[in-house]
């Protein structure tokens, strides 16, 4: 992941627009809209995205969680003078429900911000942001030269 080009691209003046800097969000067709709560990620439904018939592979989800998580993390530490590197150190995902062929939406908070560690945590959802169709915890290594 280019941390840096991630940085310029959400901190930037755009509000909205495509995650064109990582490989992973290009593929899954990932955008982000800058919110008053931070930063949210859209993933438009498309065909690559199906696991079972009518439902989106879990392995899609979990990935819009992490960018999600990641970016919310960046927007947090976007304004500190040198923003660290961040390194994720684990991704625990719970399937709350069946994510069907739709868009999904998902939102991170950053609970704990340490010096070297971060907790941030993640939902997404379709439609109805009180009926998340996954959730997730994130620790970050936070790399501090």
């Amino acid at each position: 992941m280019n941390f840096d080009t991630l940085v310029r691209e959400l901190m930037g003046a755009a509000d909205e627009g495509p995650l064109s800097s990582l490989p992973y969000a290009r593929t899954l067709g990932l955008s982000y809209r800058r919110e008053a709560e931070g930063i949210m990620i859209i993933m438009p439904f498309a065909k690559q995205l199906i696991g079972s018939p009518r439902r989106l592979h879990g392995g899609t989800v979990a990935g819009l969680l992490e960018v999600a998580s990641i970016a919310q993390l960046v927007h947090v530490l976007g304004h500190e003078e040198t923003a660290p590197g961040v390194k994720p150190i684990n991704v625990t995902v719970d399937y709350l429900r069946s994510a069907a062929c739709e868009t999904t939406y998902a939102a991170a908070l950053v609970t704990r911000m340490g010096r070297r560690i971060a907790n941030v945590r993640a939902e997404a959802w379709q439609g109805d942001r009180d009926a998340p169709v996954a959730a997730a915890h994130m620790n970050v290594l936070l790399v501090r030269e």
